[in-house]
């Protein structure tokens, strides 16, 4: 059975990456972003795309969860609930049967840092689409029934997790991690926060988020640049002029420990955490690539290979980096059972210092890069709902217009001594780790 599945897994990397090499060419050719300006002086990226009558909008602003104040978190969630929850003549249920009668998509979302919305619409409804979106960002009545009912919603899904232990080791790792810093908060906030917003918070906090000049805007589909510029003037042009966002200071994280978290389950969870990198700093793509040798290929890492393929150790492991606008961790988990945790935990942290002290090998740094740079495409520009969110986040990061034309030579440029730097520096000082488990071995 190892033997087939060993075959099975190569088999899967090869057609997989022949399929993810197409689509990146064929993506790659499609997506040519102009910068379109309203007269209000917004300012987005388009790509017009007409293979298909549909057009998407994709928005960010700055300022998440991390804006929260003191004493109200979860106003972020909260605020994001409340988007589709009546805006100008519609009351709740109007407003969503007209998304409904439309076919339209509106749905936003809050993170640590930034508001995120799409909205999607057949181009023969555009008119009617954008109208609703403007309503959303301009016009919302914050009703208190509405506030009431998305209240207590957001509640009952935090009591869900008090007793959960894969959220408890989440709030105790989120905790030592950055310390006081506003990120250890609850990212959906508390039901005592929650509990402690009112109508008037909400209204005064939207205010001081949603702007012109914190705004990102990303156009795709069948809508071509002097429809947009206009688009862009009904929509956003009477937004105010500028946010006042609360500055928030980098994280100084904290690492070393361990943290043991009770379970009846006979499973178990293993989480080494270690600094990672953000997405602002020049050595991000040698850090990113490390990762994907770790743990961040789903058939190809050296976690997957040890601890899974040649131990059966567990049933899912894998690395990530987490990067936030003011910090950053790299955390690698496993599941696995109750009994072998402790088994677990060593070949995992044998494998974290190998790389540390060793570093990746040419050829598994050159199987990374051809990996990464073909995946982009199937992973965020096979959909115009793709590209836009893209498109959205490149703006965010700061990343450039050109960034999609650049991305391969940038990743192409990280050389072995890059990547043995940046292994050192992830991955050389003492973890947090944290084991979820009945016994904690």
């Amino acid at each position: 059975m190892r033997l087939f599945q060993g075959f099975s897994s190569q088999l899967l990397r090869g057609g997989l990456f022949a399929l993810i090499m197409v689509t990146a060419a064929t993506a790659a050719k499609a997506v040519q972003i102009q910068t379109v300006t309203g007269a209000s002086g917004v300012e987005a990226w388009l790509v017009e795309d007409y293979s298909a009558p549909i057009v998407t909008v994709a928005v960010a602003f700055e300022g998440g969860s991390a804006q929260d104040p003191e004493g109200k978190e979860g106003m972020a969630d909260l605020l994001s609930t409340l988007f589709d929850e009546g805006a100008g003549d519609y009351d709740s249920k109007q407003f969503q049967s007209r998304l409904d009668r439309l076919g339209v998509t509106l749905q936003f979302s809050d993170t640590r840092d930034r508001f995120f919305g799409v909205m999607r619409t057949l181009r023969d409804d555009r008119a009617a689409a954008f109208d609703m979106l403007r309503l959303s960002l301009n016009d919302l009545h914050f009703d208190e029934d509405s506030i009431r009912r998305m209240r207590e919603a957001l509640k009952s899904r935090i009591a869900g997790d008090v007793n959960d232990p894969t959220s408890k080791a989440s709030d105790a790792l989120r905790a030592s991690l950055f310390g006081d810093h506003i990120y250890s908060r609850p990212p959906s906030g508390t039901a005592e926060g929650l509990d402690a917003i009112s109508r008037e918070d909400l209204v005064a906090q939207f205010g001081k988020l949603f702007a012109r000049d914190n705004l990102h805007v990303a156009i795709v589909g069948a809508i071509d640049a002097t429809e947009a510029k206009a688009m862009l003037d009904k929509v956003f042009g009477d937004l105010p002029a500028h946010a006042e966002l609360r500055p928030v200071p980098d994280a100084q994280m904290h690492f070393g420990g361990r943290i043991d978290v009770q379970s009846s389950s006979p499973q178990a969870s293993v989480t080494i955490a270690l600094p990672g990198v953000r997405r602002n700093e020049p050595d991000f793509f040698a850090a990113f690539l490390v990762n994907q040798i770790l743990g961040g290929g789903t058939f190809s890492s050296r976690l997957y290979d040890e601890v899974r393929e040649k131990r059966g150790l567990a049933y899912s492991v894998g690395s990530s980096i987490a990067t936030y606008e003011h910090g950053a961790y790299l955390i690698a988990d496993a599941g696995t059972r109750a009994d072998r945790v402790g088994e677990t935990l060593s070949i995992m942290r044998e494998q974290i210092e190998k790389m540390a002290r060793e570093g990746p090998t040419q050829a598994e740094l050159d199987a990374a890069k051809k990996y990464v740079i073909g995946s982009y495409a199937i992973n965020f520009l096979d959909t115009s709902s793709k590209i836009a969110r893209a498109l959205v986040t490149i703006q965010t990061e700061n990343l450039g217009i050109d960034y999609i034309d650049r991305r391969a030579a940038l990743i192409n440029a990280v050389t072995l001594d890059d990547a043995k730097a940046a292994a050192r520096k992830m991955l050389g000082g003492e973890p947090t780790v944290v084991v979820v488990g009945s016994g904690n071995s």
